[in-house]
């Protein structure tokens, strides 16, 4: 068997610099969004969100609040209340999901 020749490098690696790899671009999108736009965008996908976000805090605010000042019918009322508002963020995010897989297949 005959030994293998010496390998040419191509081009000299520089750590600087990230590698270039041929059909590969290391930016997909063209302009990245930040926090605010891409929060904005979610949320007018799917407004139920935010808003079942916003109703599970309320609740367990105020119902932290009840039990602090000695409420505790209140305070366990509340703490129901932020069962049925958990329960219906995740039913708008299951939802949002199975919506925006039907608008990708067609």
């Amino acid at each position: 068997m005959s030994a293998p020749g010496p390998a040419t490098p191509e081009a000299p690696f520089k750590p600087s610099q990230p590698p270039v790899i041929e059909g590969f671009l290391p930016t997909v999108y063209s302009n990245p969004e930040g926090f605010k736009e891409k929060f904005i965008r979610k949320t007018r996908e799917n407004p139920m969100v935010p808003i079942g976000c916003l109703g599970t805090a309320a609740a367990l605010t105020y119902g932290l609040y009840c039990f602090h000042r000695g409420h505790s019918q209140r305070s366990q009322l509340m703490m129901r209340t932020r069962i049925a508002a958990q329960g219906f963020t995740v039913a708008a995010i299951l939802l949002g999901l199975a919506a925006s897989a039907m608008k990708s297949r067609s």
